[in-house]
């Protein structure tokens, strides 16, 4: 299973969310920095796009580990629940289109 780990302690904002994730998941300079540019680029890691880094088998999964998930959750009550929701949308895309869902969040 192929992991990211994101360090929730150093996430303040949605800009050291985005500039961490671009880093950890190895987007593309073009990478918007907004959830609208994340949803995208994590909606393609079963193709050949260059979208991120990684480029998943059809069944395998990205295991998103949020280390420090209590500490996010002080600094940035809302970033969660929209980075849940987003991620449940993006294997709700992939169902869709026959596919295993491709993203899984861990939460420590």
């Amino acid at each position: 299973m192929a992991r990211v780990r994101l360090d929730g302690a150093t996430i303040t904002d949605w800009a050291s969310f985005h500039a961490q994730c671009r880093e950890a998941f190895g987007f593309p300079d073009f990478y918007g920095n907004n959830l609208d540019a994340w949803v995208d680029c994590l909606s393609y890691l079963r193709d050949d796009e260059g979208m991120t880094k990684f480029h998943l088998a059809e069944n395998e999964v990205l295991e998103i580990e949020v280390a420090n998930a209590e500490a996010l959750r002080k600094q940035a009550p809302d970033l969660l629940e929209e980075v849940s929701f987003c991620i449940e949308g993006i294997n709700e895309r992939y169902t869709d289109y026959g596919e295993k869902p491709a993203l899984k969040l861990v939460l420590r």
